[in-house]
């Protein structure tokens, strides 16, 4: 007589433990779940060339030329006014960014291939013998045929539009030995649970800001602008953890 043997646990699905596994080891997927019904959190105001990663910026400079000053004059060239130029000018300065996107493109493309293959060898019989040896079953008209019909179509269409405007105030971080200032800015914004995120940064020329020390985006060189956000509804935009990995591993 058999006595009572406890019941083993079912074992656990591969899709189970891939997603569990994914999940606990991710970062962001614990972080998720410590942070249930909070708010997310902004980022504290930072020095950053402290953070870690920041390289200073080297471009291709031009010889270093002397200064020229007049002689018994009150105006200062590339000065706005009278007593001071308000510009920013040096590293800590502030000035502000005037994001101005406005992209738009439209691509549509198609590839279509097609090919048809035909073998026939034309043998009718097997060394003089219209039977098969061994089997002796009649060949069925010609011995080797083969036919081959391969077909492909391929279609792609982007048409997107992109609208920012938005203004964001950068501090200089560096002055390049040409006089040109390396800047960058970074805005957030909590509204209920969902956290938007602007970062802006480049190289501008000083004589490029404007009087009311304003600068438009589309001159700034070497720009990079981000604008996204983190949230309920910025998760509920993505897919999960799992689809988005199995979208990367799987080969169809």
């Amino acid at each position: 007589m058999l006595r009572n043997v406890p019941k083993l646990p079912r074992p656990i699905s591969a899709v189970g433990v891939v997603t569990l596994a994914g999940l606990l080891g991710s970062c962001a997927g614990l972080e998720k779940i410590m942070n249930i019904g909070e708010a997310p959190k902004l980022s504290a105001v930072d020095n950053p060339t402290s953070q870690p990663g920041y390289k200073p910026v080297q471009m291709p400079m031009p010889q270093a030329q002397p200064a020229a000053y007049s002689p018994n004059s009150l105006w200062r060239n590339g000065s706005r006014a009278f007593f001071k130029d308000q510009r920013a000018h040096q590293v800590g300065d502030i000035l502000t960014v005037t994001v101005n996107i406005n992209d738009t493109a439209t691509f549509a493309n198609e590839t279509q291939l097609s090919r048809t293959n035909s073998e026939d060898s034309g043998i009718t019989n097997f060394f003089g013998n219209t039977k098969l040896p061994v089997t002796r079953q009649t060949l069925p008209g010609r011995f080797i045929t083969a036919d081959g019909t391969s077909t492909s179509d391929g279609k792609g269409s982007i048409n997107r539009a992109e609208t920012l405007t938005t203004n964001v105030a950068a501090v200089v971080t560096q002055v390049l030995p040409n006089g040109n200032l390396v800047v960058e800015g970074k805005q957030e914004i909590r509204v209920n649970f969902e956290k938007r995120q602007l970062i802006v940064g480049g190289i501008v020329r000083p004589e490029d800001i404007q009087s009311d020390n304003t600068i438009d985006s589309t001159k700034i060189a070497e720009a990079r602008i981000a604008y996204g956000g983190q949230g309920h509804m910025t998760d509920i935009q993505q897919a999960p953890y799992g689809q988005q990995f199995f979208n990367i591993v799987l080969p169809f």
